[in-house]
């Protein structure tokens, strides 16, 4: 066995399985076992013209806000295998995690807030305060919060989104998943939205549902917490932003229990 901090504690993934690799080795390197069991999977957005044609309009905004790693990961693509990023449209970032994203991809100069990361706390940014005559694009998933928008509208923006991807529920089945918890190998979950943690619900089961229910689960941001809360988590340890974030979080709780 692994010696470190999580020594022996098996420790359930949830996010998408592109974005898993890096948490499980930071986790596998603090002595842990990660378990990857993907509840949200990135597809391509079905009709893609309307992002392609926004994508090829890019020349006329001021600045470019990616909600996510997979916003970064899913926009670039689209964005680089057409036309270059113009030289003079900056980027900003809702949390640490995609702000690094974005940084791996050549940027330099994001803009994002530090801390709790969420849509409020790069809406307070300075640079986000007077934007009369500003253009706005966001990069984000289908569907999702409208929260964003409407504030940097209030504030003079045109803002329009690029919807770059579509998230789906996994055809996945939970069974190999429950004979670890049954063994007693699972000791904690973490879960990086609402919206995975939702079908991790789903895609559990009645004696599954009866296991996370139990659970230490770890996220990243009140708000998921208050949704874990709402269906009957009875432990939830919030983390804040960035995977070393987690797994020290992680490695302070399982010290002292």
């Amino acid at each position: 066995m692994s010696l470190g901090p999580l020594s022996g504690r098996g420790i359930v993934i949830t996010r998408p399985r592109e974005h898993a690799l890096p948490f499980a080795e930071l986790i596998r390197s603090a002595g842990g076992d990660p378990v990857l069991f993907p509840t949200i999977e990135i597809l391509p957005v079905e009709n893609r013209e309307a992002v392609s044609n926004l994508v090829a309009g890019l020349d006329d905004f001021h600045l470019a806000i990616f909600v996510s790693p997979t916003a970064v990961m899913q926009g670039l693509e689209l964005v680089n295998a057409s036309r270059a990023w113009p030289g003079s449209l900056r980027v900003a970032a809702v949390g640490a995690g995609t702000a690094k994203a974005l940084e791996r991809g050549g940027f330099g100069a994001v803009i994002a807030p530090a801390g709790l990361a969420d849509s409020e706390a790069l809406a307070a940014l300075p640079e986000l305060q007077e934007l009369r005559g500003r253009s706005v694009v966001i990069f984000r998933g289908e569907g999702g919060r409208w929260w964003l928008r409407a504030v940097l509208e209030a504030r003079g923006a045109r803002v329009a989104y690029a919807e770059c991807y579509r998230r789906a529920r996994p055809a996945q089945d939970p069974g190999p998943l429950l004979a670890l918890w049954q063994r007693g190998a699972i000791h904690a979950v973490s879960i990086t939205s609402a919206e995975g943690l939702q079908n991790f619900f789903d895609m559990l089961g009645p004696t599954g549902k009866g296991y996370l229910l139990a659970a230490s689960v770890f996220v990243p941001h009140p708000r998921i917490a208050q949704a874990a809360q709402k269906l009957g988590v009875k432990r939830v340890i919030v983390t804040g932003r960035g995977d070393d974030r987690a797994v020290e979080e992680m490695a302070a709780f399982f010290a002292i229990v």
